[in-house]
Order: C-alpha cells, then structure tokens, then sequence
C-alpha cells in the first residue's frame, strides 16, 4: 500500500498513516457487512482511482476471485465511486452488478480525516447466497452500517488505538450489542457460552453488561467501577476479565454513527486454554531457568573442590592437570549462567567467548594479550556448550605451549558467520604470534589430552573440522568450521 499510495497519489504520510490505521480495523467491517471491500485512492491528477488494499469477508463468500490490488481504474466509469469522493456520502443507490453470473450489491464509503475525503471502500456483497437474515445477521448489518457512517464521518477509526487483528476478538468469536445506558441487546451465541464459563447462570439480554461483568470477576472495590465502565462501551478499551474458570478478553467499540452515543459493540473471544497455556510456558521457562542456576551452582562447587585439591598436590604436573580441569569445568558453568538469564535455549556467545578469553587469559607465563574480532552471535545451548569447551582447551593450548616465560605476544580470536539461513556456518579462526609448532607436528594424530577433546567436540558434537597449521608469518593458527544453521533474534 505504501508504494501504490506514493507512487500514485497526493496523499502525505500522515494520510497514509490514518490509511493503516483503518486496514488494520477493516476486518471487522467486511465481517459484519459479509461483504468485500476494496480501498480506491483517488490518483495525483484526478484522473483515475487506483486500489490500494482488499479484504475478504470470513462470514460469506467473496464477490472478487482475483485481486484487485494495483488496478487502476478512469474516472467516471464508476459513477458510485464519483458520488462518494465528490459528496463525501455513503452511496447505495443502483441495481446489482453481475459478475462471472454472480450478483453483487455494490456500496461506495467515503474515507474521512478531519476535513478530507482520502478515498472511497467499495463494498461488494455477493448476493447469491442471500437468505431470510437472523437475529445475528440483523445486528451484524446494524453495526456494520453504524460504523460505515462512522468511517464516512471521520470518527472511525480510533486515532491512537492501533488494533492487533492476530491478537484482537473478531466478530465470529462472540458479539454483543449494547445499547447507550449499557444494556444488553444482543449477544451472539459464543458470547453467551464464553460468559456461562465466567459463571453466569442466566441469560446477557436486558441486564447492564458492565455490572454483570463485575459481579463474576473474583476483585471487588475500585477494580468494579472501572470495569464496569469499561464493560459499558464508554470509550475504545480492550481488557481481559477473569473469573470463575474462565477467562474473556473484550473489546469494546463505540458506536457514533452521527456523532451521538447509541450505543457500543463489545467483541470478546474465550481465552482460557491459551492464558492457562501460557501460565504453563512461563512455569516451565522459569524451571528451566532455575535448573541451568542450580548446574551451574554445582560446577562451580566442583571446580572450587579441584582448586582446593591443587593446592595440596605436592606434584606439579598433577596440580596442573587439576587446574585444567578447573578450567574445562568453568567453560561449562559459563554457558549455563547465561542460559539461566534467559528465556530460552539460546545465548549470545560473543559473552561467553569474551569470558572464556579472560577466563584463560588468567594462566598466561608472559605477558599475552587476547582479543576477539568478528561475531559469534546467537547459538544454540547445544553448539555453546561443546564450542565453549574447545575454545577453553585451543586457547589453553595456544598460551601454555606458544609462549615461554616472560614472553610478550598475542591471541586472537576471530569468528565469521558464512552461508545462510539453515546453510549458515560458523568459521572460527584462533591465532597467535608465538613460537609455532614443532616440525613434523600432526594435529590429528596428537595426543594431547586438549586437542583429543577439540578433536571429539568438533566433529563429533558439532558435526564441523578442526585443523592447526602454522601462522603465514609466525606463531599458530587453528581453524573450526561447522554448522550452526539459521541465527534467530
């Protein structure tokens, strides 16, 4: 729509922003008309209309089999289209349109802002399936003409009131009417079951909603009035009410078709199951969460045991090992303390390649500075974990066997994400500047205690390769290559 209106019309951006705000609410009126609609925008020099947006109804069958988006159309051979834009009034006048041996009553709204007609809704109805209306066919036409007069008149929709249809009741999951003092006149059959299940034992017709509404709601005090006001339709509100065992969530829709209060549409859709899913979602999130606390609680404990034991090992290469353990089990406990932040199995990894850095950086003989360049990004808990443990043991091996004591130098770290989407993979590269491996050395037949466990996590958990080679110039360079797949924000 963006495009069409700026590329076609004189509309400016505050015109096109009240066009969105009226797409965003259109649903409801193409529901309750059982019609299609069709927003012409009149072009730059007068001449033609072109059609900016279409919506179908979900209660009828549909009066365009093909869309009509883009199409531009001259002026005057729509005449309806002419009254409304010239007269800025609802035009119904004509007899029905045959097309492809279909009937349609066709109807032109004129789109108001303050002062300006923007552009006309065509509203279509297919005329083929017309039988004797019902009681709730009759409210819906009621409420769809009171809000097609409301459009024409520019109060409709709500300024400041923008409206998330994928969230929002619509109008088959309940509806009903209310007239000026509140009072019942309609309530579809959903809406009747969605309040039984709040606990109401007779019938919505006649009574005040917004007292009714309180009177099941388990709160007393403040919280009645003013949930009984906006259970009366005063103003455009949306609201959840609780009670019983169940849950409701309302709309509520003013009706002002000429510019007096006759009354309101209350939308209002069951959401028991989804809210009691979603108490169920935040419990388990917030167990899991607790969990990865706890694990990391335990492998820190672990590791303060393993230092305590180093300190009263009498060899040093024992007391070395046991430091690398400490080390190794630090990694983990990392990752598990950034997933206990989060709500859920992905963690942001440049953290915990920075920590890890500084984690290692700690047992460096000489004076080696690290630094990480390039990205990481987001990954997933079971990439973290095994790519933190070998991060741990390259740069480990880099700072114990590149540099001597007393020697100055430096560690890098580099990440780059390539590919996309489920193709992406993550090539990182860890290089330093120090004395280099020893001749004949072969990565992959080393052992290593460090570079077996690189070896397993890489290509066995992380399904990638791993390989070390001499720095172009001086010192190693390890590279890992693996899948990670689509990064997710």
């Amino acid at each position: 729509m963006n495009d069409l209106v700026r590329q076609h019309t004189a509309l400016d951006d505050s015109d096109l922003e009240w066009l969105h705000l009226l797409v965003s609410e259109w649903q409801l009126l193409s529901d309750l008309s059982f019609a299609d609609l069709v927003l012409w925008v009149p072009t730059s020099d007068g001449t033609r209309y072109v059609s900016v947006a279409q919506m179908r109804p979900n209660t009828g069958p549909t009066s365009y089999q093909d869309d009509m988006v883009g199409h531009l159309v001259p002026r005057g051979r729509r005449p309806m289209l002419d009254a409304a834009l010239d007269e800025g009034r609802i035009v119904r006048e004509g007899d029905p349109e045959w097309r492809e041996e279909v009937p349609v009553r066709v109807e032109s709204i004129p789109v108001r802002r303050e002062s300006r007609v923007l552009g006309v809704i065509a509203r279509n109805t297919n005329l083929l399936t017309v039988r004797t209306p019902s009681r709730l066919e009759l409210t819906y036409l009621q409420s769809a003409s009171d809000l097609a007069q409301m459009i024409a008149a520019g109060s409709f929709p709500f300024p400041n009131q923008q409206v998330d249809m994928d969230a929002s009741p619509r109008a088959g999951d309940g509806l009903i009417r209310l007239d000026a003092d509140g009072v019942v006149q309609y309530a579809s059959p959903n809406a009747l079951s969605a309040y039984h299940r709040l606990g109401l034992a007779a019938d919505l017709v006649g009574h005040h909603l917004g007292k009714t509404t309180a009177e099941l709601a388990p709160v007393r005090g403040p919280v009645d009035e003013a949930l009984v006001k906006l259970a009366s339709g005063w103003a455009p509100r949306e609201f959840e009410v609780e009670g019983g065992d169940g849950v409701i969530q309302l709309r509520a829709i003013p009706l002002k078709p000429k510019g007096l209060h006759i009354g309101s549409l209350v939308l209002l859709r069951d959401v028991t199951e989804l809210r009691r899913r979603e108490r169920e979602l935040i419990t388990k999130d917030a167990t899991i969460r607790e969990i990865h606390h706890r694990v990391k609680n335990n492998l820190q404990t672990v590791a303060a045991l393993l230092r305590l034991q180093a300190r009263r090992m009498d060899s040093e290469q024992g007391r070395e090992a046991l430091n690398e353990a400490v080390r190794r089990v630090g990694s983990i406990a990392i990752v598990h303390e950034t997933l206990s932040q989060n709500l859920d199995e992905q963690v942001q990894f440049d953290d915990i390649a920075d920590r890890v850095l500084a984690m290692v950086a700690e047992i460096s003989p000489g004076k080696v500075t690290g630094r990480r360049t390039g990205r990481f990004g987001i990954l997933d808990a079971e990439v973290a974990t095994p790519l933190s443990m070998v991060l741990t043991e390259v740069l480990q091996n880099a700072l114990e066997h590149g540099f001597g004591p007393g020697e100055q130098g430096t560690v890098e770290v580099s990440a780059v994400r390539e590919g996309s989407g489920d193709e992406s993979r993550l090539v990182v590269v860890v290089q330093d500047d120090g004395r280099g491996l020893p001749e004949g050395f072969d990565p992959q037949r080393a052992g290593n205690l460090g570079l077996q466990i690189v070896r397993t996590l890489v290509e066995g958990e992380l399904g990638g390769t791993f390989d070390m080679v001499p720095a172009p110039e001086r010192g190693t360079r390890v590279m890992l290559d693996f899948p990670v797949g689509a990064e997710k924000h």
